[in-house]
């Protein structure tokens, strides 16, 4: 047969077993070496051996090809070995994997978790699941508690000077067996086996609250020490055994504890030595704040051996000199002298005194309750606008607890930035992460905080990421539906202050929102908020603009604008307002890419009104045509007049009092949209011409401007000033509808030179006006000075 040259291949995910505590027999074909001789296993197809494949060197003779013919004649290469295909399936032998266990220790350690704190959340996990075990086997087996050891609890004792940590509990302990098994044996979950066990028999109902699932849990001590002593007493064993292990080493020690101070009733004591780098962690206020934070809420009692003091009173001694000024008779009088001091001593301290109030009834828990776990848990001051305590049951159980802050804590940068660590994650109590990528809810709700518990969600094995997968996109769904059912409930709140108070806060993320959650668009527009044309000193609703719609009213119309006060002028309202139509004034740069994203509400379309082909539903087709007719060659000739500045001159069904209005085009940037791109840091000027709509030039054949340019085209077409002044209508229609003049400079002459002839010398002496510029030569000039020679003379 061909023999394999031996190899080594390591995995630190699969199920692997240290070479100290379990050793596999290999085949001596594997590390012998290859030769060129054939045996009686050896396959042969035709006369020459198969080809095997894989990382293997091939032996026995070479593999001579007859070809017949050659690459540059085209001919196919024939095999001689494909002569013969009728022999027998060849026998193949199992090899099972290796690992080189130090190299493996070293992935569990070095690579696997990436923050070397979680090493006490993974040990008081391992001491919680011990506990539980004893408590649920003891049930039918009362003879485990007989040691009479009652307390289940969880004491951890630091050593700050020598840098070494104790963890000790009395759950259920192990057998020297269980030692090897367990923590011998890399990759073995003694948890996930009992949870076999549990769920094959007939308890398989019952509830259980273990953690561990993996079998790494145990060596993430190593990420901080340099030395780990294991110390157990099983109450199914008369003897205490102590596994001994350091961090650099492929191999560990076992052995029987004899001495008596050692000695422990039941359970087990973990003791790290810690690496010179990582003696701060014996510190014992680093301690508690580890405990708080991740395993603040495990079921068992945690006691932390922590210093602590009283006050007491000491009698302090006279000074000599002192007592002898105050004479002998008033010794008898005196009172001794104290002073207050603080003793110091150290004693154990319950450190996870906060229950997890997610796990009870809501109808159980008060609002002051709720408070005082949202302040404590996100350290904040202020209580909540609201919040919402659900247990969601079927495909996906989870638990959760959300609330909306009553003032965002965010900077206007982190609108964007999913990551604000306010969604804290627990997997059957105990603290996973609070750093998600939006994967449990999107960033436009990433101010929503609260906490979420769960049983069976999908992690890694270093239970600090939590990957994506179908359970956690069902869960993500649920989490958003309960926000906005807990934000609708301040909308329809009786106090009307919170929504506004929510609104002035978080409504830049709802309408975010608008734009990135097409599937929530339902959800999201009840909850939006805007000013309006009858509404300008108070938000209304959508809800509330449909209701004054009008009987006739199809759509929804709004305008986008800068401020208030410029929307409330612009002429785009005009006949609007004269019909009482209500305009929503969008004044965020944000709301005419939400309002667009929105497209509609309760079948109600969203129509801008600065934009063509306005329809407010009240066409007289045979006055148009009759106006379209008398107006048609005016339109043309003020279009020539414009050239490429406009797509089209056309009659205006917007305006009532201003003469004309540019309106943009259907499909591209309105005025408003166009000033904001203009203005962003890292704008396109290739982008912004291509994007820039079509501007149609709409006048009104009603005001007496258009009506004398009419005039003008019909006696006198080509007049400098009737050209000059649709030059200056086009300037002021830009302004007025919000464009931005390409030559402010020229429009700025053209009004001054408007403003000489509107006034020309109105208010000034004849002598002024021979005396100002091209005075002398205008008539009109001359005979001023004429007819009022008076006046002139009193200047003089």
């Amino acid at each position: 047969m061909y023999r394999l040259s031996s190899r080594r291949s390591v995995s630190a995910l699969l199920r692997l077993r240290g070479a100290s505590c379990r050793t596999t027999a290999v085949p001596t074909c594997c590390s012998a070496p290859a030769t060129n001789t054939t045996t009686e296993n050896e396959i042969r197809v035709g006369q020459y051996p198969a080809v095997s494949r894989g990382w293997c060197n091939i032996a026995g003779p070479s593999h001579s090809l007859n070809l017949k013919g050659s690459l540059a004649s085209g001919r196919r290469y024939e095999s001689t070995a494909a002569a013969n295909n009728a022999s027998p399936p060849p026998s193949a032998e199992k090899y099972e994997y290796q690992a080189e266990v130090s190299r493996l220790m070293d992935l569990i350690v070095n690579s696997l978790y990436s923050n070397k704190e979680v090493f006490l959340r993974e040990l008081i996990s391992n001491a919680s699941d011990a506990l539980d075990k004893l408590r649920f086997l003891s049930v039918t087996e009362p003879q485990l508690l007989k040691d009479g050891v009652v307390d289940l609890d969880i004491r951890i004792h630091t050593d700050k000077d020598n840098g070494i940590i104790s963890i000790t509990d009395s759950g259920i302990g192990m057998t020297r067996q269980e030692l090897v098994d367990c923590l011998g044996t890399i990759a073995q979950s003694g948890t996930a086996k009992f949870l076999k066990a549990v769920k094959a028999s007939k308890d398989s109902s019952s509830d259980s609250n273990l953690i561990g699932q993996f079998g790494v849990g145990f060596y993430s001590a190593f990420l901080v020490a340099e030395r780990v002593v294991v110390s157990t007493k099983s109450p199914k064993s008369d003897k205490q055994y102590v596994w001994e292990g350091e961090a650099n080493s492929s191999s560990y020690s076992i052995r029987e504890e004899t001495d008596p101070d050692n000695l422990i009733p039941r359970g087990t004591r973990l003791t790290l030595y810690l690496k010179n780098d990582d003696k701060g962690f014996a510190h014992p206020e680093r301690v508690e704040k580890l405990v708080k934070n991740y395993s603040q809420f495990v079921s068992f009692p945690i006691y932390t051996w922590k210093e602590k003091g009283y006050t007491k009173e000491v009698e302090v001694d006279e000074d000599p000199a002192e007592a002898k000024q105050e004479g002998e008779d008033d010794k008898a009088e005196r009172k001794k002298k104290t002073k207050k001091v603080v003793e110091r001593y150290w004693d154990w301290e319950l450190t996870n005194e906060t229950q997890p109030i997610w796990l009870r009834n809501p109808k159980e828990v008060s609002t002051e309750e709720y408070n005082e776990f949202y302040k404590k848990t996100f350290n904040e001051y202020l209580d909540p606008l609201a919040s919402s305590h659900f247990t969601t049951e079927g495909e996906v159980e989870f638990r959760s607890i959300l609330y909306v802050p009553a003032v965002s804590s965010m900077a206007k940068e982190d609108m964007v930035n999913p990551k604000t660590k306010n969604i804290r994650l627990y997997v059957k109590r105990v603290f996973i992460s609070d750093d998600f990528d939006g994967e449990l809810f999107p960033r436009y709700l990433s101010f929503v905080k609260g906490v979420v518990d769960s049983n069976d969600l999908p992690l890694n094995v270093s239970r600090e990421i939590l990957q994506e997968s179908r359970i956690v996109r069902i869960m993500r769904k649920r989490l958003v539906r309960k926000a906005f059912d807990m934000i609708l409930g301040i909308s329809l709140s009786e106090n009307r202050e919170d929504y506004e108070t929510f609104w002035e806060n978080y409504g830049k993320y709802l309408k975010l929102g608008c734009i990135e959650d097409r599937e929530n668009h339902k959800r999201l527009g009840p909850l939006l908020r805007f000013f309006s044309s009858q509404s300008e000193n108070e938000l209304i609703s959508l809800d509330e603009y449909l209701e004054n719609m009008k009987p006739e009213q199809k759509d929804i119309y709004y305008v986008a604008s800068d401020s208030v006060n410029s929307a409330r002028n612009a002429p785009f309202l005009e006949k609007l307002l004269e019909k009482d139509l209500e305009v929503l004034f969008l004044v965020d740069p944000i709301d005419e890419v939400a309002i667009q994203n929105l497209k509609s509400y309760k079948e109600k379309n969203f129509v801008d009104i600065s934009k063509e082909d306005l329809d407010l539903g009240d066409k007289d087709e045979e006055k148009e045509k009759v106006t379209k007719q008398e107006f048609a060659q005016t339109c043309d000739w003020m279009k020539k007049r414009l050239g490429d500045k406009v797509a089209s001159v056309q009659i205006s069904n917007r305006l009532s009092s201003s003469p004309c209005v540019l309106v943009s085009g259907k499909f591209g940037w309105s005025a408003n949209m166009e000033r904001l791109m203009k203005a962003q840091t890292v704008g396109d000027t290739q982008s912004l011409e291509f994007m820039r709509s079509r501007r149609v030039f709409e006048i009104n054949p009603d005001h007496p401007i258009i009506k004398s340019l009419n005039a003008a085209w019909k006696s006198s077409p080509d007049d400098e000033d009737a050209l000059r002044a649709i030059d200056l209508l086009y300037d002021a229609a830009l302004v007025s509808s919000g464009y931005t003049p390409d030559n402010p400079a020229q429009l700025g002459g053209k009004i001054y030179e408007m403003m000489d002839m509107a006034l020309s010398g109105k208010w000034l002496s004849a002598a002024e006006v021979q005396s100002a510029p091209g005075g002398s030569q205008t008539p009109g000039t001359l005979e001023a000075e004429i007819v009022e020679p008076v006046e002139a003379g009193t200047q003089k």
